[in-house]
């Protein structure tokens, strides 16, 4: 399935390409607990993600005396691939660095947040062929549901995930156990205006389909492009009128009615594998003489209009 040629201006009329801030914010947790501000990650997974990341500056590794960590070769091996030393500490200290519910496996990294990413080079980079998944969250400021949606992300093949600065969850410790270290291989891009940034993938030929419990449109509807930004809205309020007035198209999950919906990010889950490649759309049902093709669907190469 091509991608329909698109050329739209974006809201602002500007003509460069959008720009995004991976981990930024003015939410973002600074205190490093005296250590000269940044942030700290903690649990195996998250850790040694960030320490497999050339892109992350790190300051300081401590692993609990006497845990699993403590002995592993794996972890030493990584921290000595970025000049790190194991730093040996009681448990307690890092309990009272998180709190005793942490699940930190008696590892705790000191590290600065991910520098800033561009976004049009990100999409450019991540989706060359012309076609790929981009996640869009519409204000979803739980961090366990966002580092759950980078996992998903990271499943499925999408190439990126954009939120935004404001009520969006910031990078944290939190954000990072939940998202099992892809928070270091799954761009997380920050923009401010997110109207403004749907027209901007319009421009750069991404059809943005809004999923909302409200649409009639079934997510598994033939007709949709090859290159698709998912835009999902927070739990509760869901989509904002303005994000969805925006949105090229809005489906469903045809789900039981036995529930009333889905928590967010498995509905972003369900929704990137029902749209990832090798999705199985429903049958498209013969339309009437001179019918409108369905969810705005550009005809195909070639094809020709009915006649009256």
């Amino acid at each position: 399935m091509s991608n329909p040629d698109r050329h739209r201006p974006s809201r602002s009329g500007s003509s460069t390409g959008p720009r995004g801030r991976q981990g930024s914010g003015p939410n973002r947790p600074r205190g490093g607990g005296g250590d000269g501000g940044g942030l700290w990650f903690y649990g195996r997974h998250a850790v040694e993600a960030a320490l497999a990341n050339p892109a992350r500056s790190l300051h300081r590794l401590m692993v609990a005396e006497r845990s699993e960590a403590a002995g592993d070769p794996k972890l030493a091996a990584l921290a000595r691939g970025r000049g790190l030393d194991v730093e040996a500490v009681s448990r307690a200290d890092i309990d009272r660095r998180f709190g005793e519910d942490a699940v930190h496996q008696g590892i705790a990294l000191h590290l600065a947040p991910l520098p800033e990413r561009d976004l049009d080079a990100t999409l450019t980079a991540g989706a060359p062929s012309g076609t790929g998944l981009v996640v869009v969250l519409d204000q979803v400021t739980d961090p366990h549901n966002v580092g759950a949606i980078l996992r998903a992300a990271a499943a499925f093949g999408a190439v990126a995930v954009v939120t935004t600065e404001r009520r969006a969850a910031p990078e944290s410790a939190v954000l990072a156990k939940a998202a099992s270290g892809t928070l270091e291989t799954v761009p997380l891009i920050r923009i401010g205006n997110l109207a403004r940034a749907l027209d901007d993938l319009k421009r750069l030929g991404w059809w943005c389909v809004g999923l909302d419990g409200h649409a009639t449109a079934d997510i598994r509807a033939p007709g949709l492009p090859d290159r698709l930004a998912l835009v999902m809205g927070a739990e509760g309020p869901g989509l904002r009128r303005l994000t969805r007035e925006t949105c090229d198209l809005l489906v469903r999950l045809p789900i039981s009615d036995q529930v009333e919906s889905l928590n967010v990010a498995t509905a972003t889950a369900v929704a990137l594998y029902a749209l990832g490649p090798g999705r199985t759309p429903l049958p498209a049902p013969t339309p009437p003489l001179g019918a409108t093709p369905p969810l705005g669907a550009t005809p195909s190469a070639g094809a020709k209009p009915s006649s009256a």
